[in-house]
Formats: structure tokens, sequence, C-alpha cells
């Protein structure tokens, strides 16, 4: 369907891989405005076309690969896609961000979004060029790593693909744009089961933003501001997400021994600051970004992506790991079979703890790693034990005990933030719809040790806090732009000042304004205004678009991607007592002498309902539904 408003280009198509028909999916402009993009717009599509309960790796599962509106169109960190689906890690709707240049490109091609139902007959690529689309035997591709896939695929658009692990139905496989991934909760083991091994896209359409003009000013304004920020300016560019190790070493928010300290004695020699002395080749970074965080180093003789904070942490202090170099080998090696970094190591870390209560051996132990490489390898072919843990570890913890050591939520295993000692994160993990994820989670770390330092511990106005930040979060999202892009929210000298009298007052002050921020979320129309110095989405979704945008139509947008997603899981039996994290975190003190260093999850989990006008069992309200207008 065609479209009066800029940004976008009016097409979404829905393609069968059963009969490789290929029909217009109906999206008007009123679909535009309440819901942009990205993860909010693929979670109306999913929650109105998959009503109940379905094998996620069976032909009636969907894939939605979406694009925001800022796509193509001048804002700053845009070169962003989505991938949503059904995940055969959790039973539950889920959604991957990446930051290759896959969606760049399938907006070149005029889509605004791409939907894949069905299953193909054989091995299958599907080509996009410009409005033609054709689909190619993949034969030839099937079993390459997803770098030799990518190179072997003739043309010089985009790829989207999937690795070994993908193929062989790894729960946690990703899919890979360059070097970017959409890694989260297994959507490559989708792509597997539907026997694609991705898709190639190359376009000529260009900026179609509604006034090119005032868009450019403003984004050029807006780069400004992240260029002068201390974090997106400074921190990100010159250490990259690796740089928050030492940060998180100093706040107790370090993840180790799979999740039983937040210190780590030896975190020095895999910090941001080491790694950049040390082995740093160069910066790099995506598309249209100005931050540029990705770190280039050496593997095996050749300059690659390098490890970013969660394989940092996860495979370096949560097992016990001081050598930065092997984890330079180990996440190569993990991107080359197609696999998330997170849930993989996620995995190992339990399989470490369960060793060492003599409850099982999979053949791995804390502080050896002799054998690591060839674990990978085993797992992306489902080889041996690597069968065992291509299925996660909840799983695992199903098969052999310990759930109460299994980091995961819903299945999805946690990032690498001990949040006895950020309670708020531990809340966001709890909740996040798609699982233990820091970024659905609303990244409450950024406000309790990351960036301000509000008290990390105590639950007050925590619930509040965490549901303003996923709304935020998913908005973000839903417009088409990087995550980190949101850091500059936050006042730069809150962040560059941390001893100054102003940002200890804030910091003290900030939670107690839990009841003021509740009622945002509950009524987030009551923010008709603009402020472009300091939530500059909505005024670029103006100009981008020609819509008439606030900031409360952004919070409202991202309180729809919420909600859908939350009443599709409901849908396939979600329940509250899945709103938890696993026991030694709610039972157990990270530290023996502050009794406060434990997450109060069930106090914490009332309130967030209640924030979110949902009832006691977690189900959205006819209310909310109402105020969102989701009803109609």
């Amino acid at each position: 369907m065609s479209t009066k408003l800029g940004g976008y280009r009016g097409r979404v198509i829905k393609i069968d891989l059963t009969t490789k028909a290929i029909t217009d999916y109906p999206w008007t402009d009123e679909d535009r405005k309440k819901y942009l993009g990205g993860k909010v717009m693929a979670a109306k599509i999913i929650y109105d076309n998959i009503t109940e309960k379905i094998d996620p790796l069976g032909p009636d599962n969907w894939i939605v690969i979406s694009t925001g509106p800022f796509t193509l169109n001048g804002a700053p960190s845009s070169a962003r896609f989505n991938v949503s689906g059904i995940s055969p890690q959790t039973g539950l709707m889920t959604s991957s961000n990446c930051g290759g240049n896959f969606g760049a490109q399938m907006k070149r091609c005029g889509y605004d979004a791409i939907i894949l139902t069905g299953k193909c007959e054989e091995h299958t690529l599907i080509r996009f060029k410009n409005d033609k689309i054709t689909f190619e035997n993949a034969d030839a591709w099937w079993g390459m790593k997803t770098t030799a896939a990518q190179e072997a695929i003739p043309g010089n658009g985009s790829k989207l693909v999937i690795g070994p692990g993908g193929e062989n139905l790894v729960k946690f496989a990703g899919l890979f744009s360059e070097e970017r991934t959409a890694g989260r909760a297994g959507m490559g083991a989708v792509f597997g089961s539907k026997n694609l091994k991705g898709l190639y896209a190359e376009g000529v359409l260009g900026n179609n933003a509604y006034d090119k003009e005032k868009m450019q000013k403003c984004c050029t304004k807006w780069v400004g501001r992240l260029r002068k920020h201390p974090l997106t300016g400074s921190q990100l560019p010159r250490l990259g997400t690796a740089g928050l190790v030492s940060q998180m070493q100093q706040k107790h928010v370090l993840a180790t021994k799979n999740f039983s300290a937040g210190t780590f004695e030896g975190f020095e020699t895999v910090s941001g600051e080491y790694l950049t002395e040390k082995y740093l080749i160069t910066n790099k970074g995506c598309t249209f970004c100005p931050i540029q965080c990705t770190r280039v180093v050496p593997v095996e003789g050749k300059a690659v992506k390098g490890p970013e904070l969660e394989i940092l942490g996860l495979m370096g202090p949560n097992i016990l790991n001081d050598d930065i170099e092997k984890i330079f080998l180990w996440n190569y090696e993990l991107d080359e079979w197609g696999l998330d970094t997170i849930s993989f190591a996620g995995t190992i870390g339990y399989a470490m703890e369960l060793k060492e209560r003599g409850m099982g051996d999979l053949g791995v132990e804390f502080g050896k790693f002799d054998n690591m490489s060839q674990i990978i390898e085993d797992t992306a072919l489902r080889r041996g034990l690597g069968n065992e843990f291509a299925e996660g570890s909840r799983w695992l913890a199903d098969k052999y005990g310990g759930t109460e050591f299994a980091n995961n939520v819903k299945g999805l295993e946690m990032s690498a933030y001990e949040p006895r000692h950020a309670v708020g994160m531990g809340l966001g993990y709890a909740t996040s719809n798609r699982g233990g994820c820091h970024l659905n989670g609303g990244y409450m770390v950024f406000l309790e040790a990351l960036g301000l330092n509000i008290n990390q511990t105590t639950p007050v106005g925590k619930a509040a806090l965490t549901v303003f930040m996923q709304n935020v979060m998913e908005g973000v999202s839903a417009a088409g732009t990087c995550l980190f892009t949101s850091y500059a929210v936050f006042p730069g000298f809150l962040i560059a000042k941390p001893n100054s009298m102003v940002t200890k007052i804030v910091n003290k002050v900030f939670p107690y304004f839990g009841p003021i921020i509740d009622i945002v979320n509950k009524h987030p129309g009551l923010l008709h205004l603009n402020v472009e110095f300091l939530l500059t989405y909505p005024v670029a979704i103006k100009y981008c678009t020609g819509m008439n945008y606030h900031i409360g139509d952004f919070l409202a947008a991202g309180m729809r991607g919420f909600n859908l997603e939350r009443l599709e899981n409901i849908r396939f039996g979600l329940t509250p007592d899945q709103d938890t994290l696993p026991k030694k975190l709610w039972t157990v003190q990270e530290d023996p002498n502050d009794s406060k260093s434990k997450v109060p999850i069930q106090k914490l989990v009332k309130h967030f309902y209640k924030s979110r006008v949902w009832d006691e069992n977690g189900v959205p309200t006819q209310k909310i539904i109402k105020r969102l207008k989701l009803d109609k």
C-alpha cells in the first residue's frame, strides 16, 4: 500500500516460502503513526497473525524483517533493522536488532518490511534487486560459515545469512549482515528451519524525508550533541563497549563465576583500556554512525571485529578467564559458526558450575579453556555434547538440575550485568518480553552504575523508572536508530562530573521522582510537547515523516509494542511466575556484609505491574489497551 508520509517506502510484502507467492501486506498511514516501524511494527503484525501457540521451528512461524522511518533518511546511527518472530529458545515472541547494512539496502529496494512464512522446499537464497524478487538454490553455500557465505554469494549488495549453527537449528543461532548480528533468541535457527540460507538486497532508492532541509539541520545538531557527550563522543569511540568493564568492576555489577559475584580480580586484562593499549588496530562502526564503537583486533593474522562488552564479561570474569586473546578468538569463532555469544557463554557458565557442584560433567570447568574452540564447533554442528549445549541453559537445567544457577529468564540467558547491585536491571531482566535481555529490559544499569549513579540497591522508584526506560528503548528501536543514541538524553555534565554537588543531588533524588514518572507511564499523552535538545527522536520523526509527532506519541508507540508482545506471550502460556530471576539472585546476598545486595524481585514486579496498568497476574488491563488504542 502506498503512503503519503515521508521516511517510508509504503510497501510491506509477505512471501509464502512454500508456494513462493508474493503479496502486499496491508499497512496504513494510521498504522505507521501508531507503531512507527521496527520491532513495534513487527509486534503488531505477529500479534494479528499468530493467534495460538505454534512450533517456532515449524512452517507456521512468521519472520518479520522491518526498518524504521529514520533508515536512509539522515538520522545518526540509523543503519539498524529488526528481525522478529517466535523464538525456538523461549517459545515466546522475540525481536533481534542488527546494525549491518541489510536494512538500508532493503529500503533502497522499496520495502519497509519483509514477512516470511512457510518453508522452502530446497536450500534457498532470496534475492531482492530493486523491485524484483527471485529465488535461488543455495546448496553451494549451505554449510559455509557466515563470512565465507557472504563472500561467495554473488553481487555487491547486502547479505543477511546464517552459519552452520542456524542450519543445524541451534536454539541460539543468529543472523549475520557484514560483521554484525541479530543474535538473540534463535532467529537464525528459524531461518534454518525454513531452509533459508539468507537474503540478498540491492537497490537504488535514497533519502525520501518529508522535509529534507529541516531533517538535515535537526540531524546535524543531533550528531553535534552526540559528539560532545562524554559517552557517545568520548568513551564509546575511544574504548567501545569494552570500556564498561572497569566501571562494572567498580560498581560490583561485573558478572563473575556464573553470577556468583560482582567483581573479578583479573578484570584489568579483559578491560577496554587494556584492549585499546595492547591490541586495537582501528575503530569501526555501522553505516551512518558518528560513534564508531566497534573495535578491530588481530585474530590468527586477520583484522576482525573485536568483542563487545557482553562476551568480554561472560567469557571473561564469568568463567574466571583473564586472557583477552582467548576472548578475541572465541568471539570470532562464534560469529563465524553463526551463534549468539551471550547465550553460548551463559550456557557454558552454567555447565561449569554444574561441574563444580558435582551435579554433571559436560567437559567444561572454571579456569580451564583448552577445549573451548572445539566446544564452539561441536555446538554449531550439534556433535557429541555440543548437541546438548545447543539447547541452552534452561534445557540443560531441566535435565541435570540447578535451575537456581542457570542464569536465564524465560529461557534466554542474561547479559553480563550482575543485578544484585543494580536491582532495577534485575527487574528489567525479569520483565523483558524476550527474556534475560538488558536492552529489552530497559538498561536500568545505566542509571544505577554506568551513567548516572542512583542508589543501586534501593527498590524506591525502580519500577516506574524501568517501565519508562523500556518504553523509550522500544520507541528508539521502532524509529530505526541505535539505542546508544539514547545515552545523550542524559546531560553530559552528570556523567563527566560525577563528584559535583549537582550530580550528587540528582543521583540522590532521582529515585524519588518515581510517582511523577508513573503518571507519564500511565498517561503518555500528557507530554504533548517537544524538547529537541533533550529528546530529539519525536522532532526528527516529524521532519522525516511529516507526522505531527510529540514526546507522548513517541512513548505511546513504545508502550504499544511492549504491551502487544506481552499479550502475544500470554497467548503462548506466559504466567506471572516467569517474571522472575534465578533463585540465587533474590535469595543470596552478592555481598555477605550488605543485606540489600539481592534483588527484591517479588516487590519490584508487583509495582511494575501497577506502573504498566496491568492486573495482578501481569495481564494488560482494558484500561491501558483502550488508552493506547489497541482495542481498535
